[in-house]
């Protein structure tokens, strides 16, 4: 018996955010293992052109509902709602991020199903097991998620983002929405967005506690401008106060998929990867050979920074 998955797609300021893409392959994932289709859905702002560009490889159905310009929780919560009664999936993923984290465990006690939070592997055999990381990272544990339907939060950048043009069915949805809610969108402000969103730079440049002092911030500036990259960091920079957070990678911070991640100074913790390793490319500078980051980066300096980084600046000039 097939059963078929509903992955809901997430949308900022007009624009699809990333994790829509990685939903896509971890709800394609989900259903050749379920046998069953992937239905994906979008609610709010410009549908048409959301449902166009969500038809990738490996989705069956686009399910568009046009209501509302931004997320807002009571619209989600009943779209998602009528699309589960419709459908009836056995899993529905939802992205965990702040809006999927404020409306994911409404939807589940709605549907009175399980909910999974913060998944950075699903799979199915006759039932579905959800991989979560514990104590920081340290480890993985992979548990059973009883009950014949399931919701699950999927976490950022642990998938492949879905590329190709793909044959859905595109699709309209009536939800029947009540607009007379109780939550109301009346603005988006991104709370320390600062200059720059972090995680939407192509090349990041970020530092650690090697970089030793607030006043060896002009060296790596200067190398960040020789790059046209974009400067970031480990929490204890922003603890100390040299950048502001909207600066930070990390658990506690920002998750970054850049094309170029170049580490300097950086140990590696697992705090400050999991923000990270989704990088297509990662560079790593380090005095110690035998910092954790280098076993996830792709090229690696063992060196000191402050000899290496004049250097760089120097040959990207």
């Amino acid at each position: 018996m097939s059963s078929d998955v509903l992955a809901v797609a997430e949308h900022r300021r007009g624009e699809i955010r990333d994790v829509s893409y990685e939903l896509i392959t971890a709800g394609h994932h989900l259903a050749n293992d379920t046998g069953g289709d992937l239905h994906l859905a979008v609610i709010g702002g410009d549908t048409e052109r959301f449902g166009e560009d969500l038809n990738r490889e490996g989705v069956d159905y686009v399910h568009t509902v046009s209501e509302g310009e931004e997320f807002n929780h009571d619209i989600y919560v009943q779209a998602v709602e009528a699309l589960h009664a419709e459908l009836d999936p056995e899993v529905v993923l939802m992205p965990n991020s702040v809006n999927g984290l404020d409306y994911a465990p409404a939807v589940a006690n709605r549907l009175d199903i399980p909910l999974a939070t913060d998944a950075v592997g699903v799979d199915y055999d006759g039932g579905l097991t959800v991989t979560r990381e514990m104590y920081g990272s340290k480890v993985e544990t992979t548990v059973e998620v009883g009950g014949d339907q399931q919701a699950v939060t999927i976490r950022g950048a642990e998938w492949p983002a879905a590329e190709g043009v793909g044959d859905a069915e595109i699709a309209e949805f009536d939800a029947d929405i009540d607009t007379d809610v109780g939550s109301t969108v009346t603005g988006f402000e991104e709370v320390g967005s600062g200059d720059v969103d972090i995680s939407e730079a192509d090349f990041i440049v970020s530092i650690g506690r090697g970089i030793e002092e607030e006043e060896n911030l002009p060296l790596i500036e200067d190398l960040v401008e020789a790059l046209d990259a974009t400067l970031a960091s480990s929490r204890p920079i922003v603890d100390n106060g040299w950048l502001p957070k909207n600066r930070q990678v990390g658990q506690s911070g920002k998750v970054v998929t850049p094309k170029v991640y170049l580490a300097i100074g950086i140990s590696g913790a697992v705090q400050h990867v999991a923000g990270m390793k989704g990088s297509d490319t990662i560079v790593a500078v380090n005095t110690d050979p035998n910092a954790p980051i280098f076993d996830i980066a792709d090229y690696g300096i063992v060196g000191d920074l402050f000899e290496v980084v004049p250097e760089l600046i120097e040959e990207f000039e």
